[in-house]
């Protein structure tokens, strides 16, 4: 069986293996590994701490030769954490010269790559004068990274103050599966950064926000032009204005993932339906007309808690998500706060992955979650319950490092300064 390497992207490091693995379940390959948006993947020829060790494992391949005997081919070297000049390169390349191959040389465009690949290991180690690993072998796979210029933000026509990074869009699309005729749904849709980057892979989406003023745009420019530039007309089905604690969907399982990045309150603040003075909405007239029949009328509003919005989204997800289907969204929390066990659960929901995004005081996650086991009546939460959960360990242990994200990030820079003045 033949052993593969990975070259990941040197960015967002700690998002590459569970984006690796969510694209090997997405195409039925099994992966197992040592090590863990990839930039390259080689089939391995040979490896070793010495170049003659490599060499030997190479020469026991020699049945693979003949099929390269006649392709026009190119050799790479290339060093990690360290540099080889012009001429070391040239004398590694020649030393693989038994494989004995006829074709012709082509640099620009050739039908085969070899890479050697020289772990110097990490730059700010004491440089080393011989690599501490070495790899050679063929180069099968190129990432796209391509895509991150394309749907890179500073080119995209219609954004706001949470458009999403398009690299990090990208890894969620990968860790949802996003796939052709997949249905794919973000009940905060913002200006529609996942709609873009799932239904570039194929899959239908469609958003919904309780303030449609993001989804409109301003004068000529919406999410429907960010649809129209990047030419999705046909798998972004549409953006939807409603209070997702009143969302008008059947409860049936309708949905293969859930991408989204939930409001917490520091560039937008989650809303929903309801009155601050906790009394029970009514139907009001103005001038005997009903209010909510107005071309004017704008339904009132109150704060939505972040631990509020994540009891609702997985229990929505529970019930609207396929089997197998997938949540994938960004857990803000305080870095000396945080705890693996304040990452929501569901009895519905498996947890498959939770990568960190560190800001110094505060850090966002990626999780990622599946659904493993059907929704039934009996799970649904009172709001006694919900409580419960948004305020767990009000003692000890302490409530998560998310609850009341809000006043704890704007907090972060009073108490900066006030240590400054002292």
């Amino acid at each position: 069986m033949p052993t593969f390497l990975i070259q990941f992207a040197q960015f967002h490091e700690e998002f590459r293996l569970p984006e690796l693995l969510s694209l090997a379940q997405l195409e039925k390959v099994d992966i197992k590994y040592d090590e863990a948006d990839y930039k390259h993947i080689f089939e391995l020829w040979g490896e070793g701490e010495t170049y003659e060790q490599v060499h030997t494992q190479v020469k026991k391949t020699s049945d693979r030769w003949p099929k390269y005997n006649t392709c026009s081919f190119k050799f790479n070297v290339r060093a990690f954490g360290s540099t080889i000049d012009h001429k070391e390169q040239l004398d590694i390349i020649n030393s693989f010269a038994y494989l004995g191959f006829e074709g012709p040389i082509e640099l620009k465009n050739p039908n085969v790559q070899f890479y050697v690949l020289a772990d110097y290991g990490f730059e700010n180690e004491k440089e080393l004068e011989a690599p501490r690993y070495i790899y050679m072998g063929e180069l099968i796979a190129t990432g796209s990274r391509d895509l991150i210029n394309k749907y890179n933000l500073k080119k995209r026509k219609y954004l706001g103050t949470t458009s999403m990074d398009a690299e990090l869009s990208l890894v969620m699309a990968n860790q949802a599966l996003a796939a052709p005729g997949k249905m794919i749904y973000d009940p905060f849709v913002g200006t529609g950064s996942f709609l873009v980057t799932c239904a570039h892979f194929g899959a239908f989406t469609l958003g919904s926000d309780i303030d449609g003023r993001q989804i409109r745009g301003k004068g000529k420019s919406g999410v429907h032009t960010n649809i129209e530039q990047y030419n999705l007309q046909g798998r972004v089905l549409d953006a939807l204005v409603f209070d997702i604690c009143r969302n008008p969907w059947r409860t049936q399982p309708w949905l293969d993932a859930i991408v989204t990045d939930p409001p917490y309150g520091v560039r937008a603040g989650a809303k929903k339906l309801g009155r601050h003075d906790g009394k029970a909405l009514a139907m009001r007239t103005y001038d005997g007309v009903p209010m909510h029949t107005r071309e004017d009328y704008y339904p009132p509003t109150k704060p939505y808690e972040m631990s509020e919005v994540l009891v609702d989204l997985l229990s929505f997800s529970a019930q609207h998500l396929v089997l197998g289907g997938r949540l994938v969204y960004w857990l803000p929390t305080v870095v000396d706060e945080y705890s693996n066990t304040d990452v929501p659960q569901h009895p519905c929901m498996k947890l498959i992955s939770n990568s960190e995004q560190n800001f110094g005081q505060w850090s966002r996650r990626l999780i990622t979650m599946e659904k493993v086991k059907e929704f039934d009546d009996s799970l649904l939460l009172s709001d006694s319950e919900k409580t419960e959960i948004m305020e767990k360990g009000t003692e000890d242990p302490k409530r998560p490092g998310h609850y009341l994200f809000r006043n704890k990030y704007f907090n972060f820079g009073r108490s900066t300064t006030e240590n400054d003045r002292s």
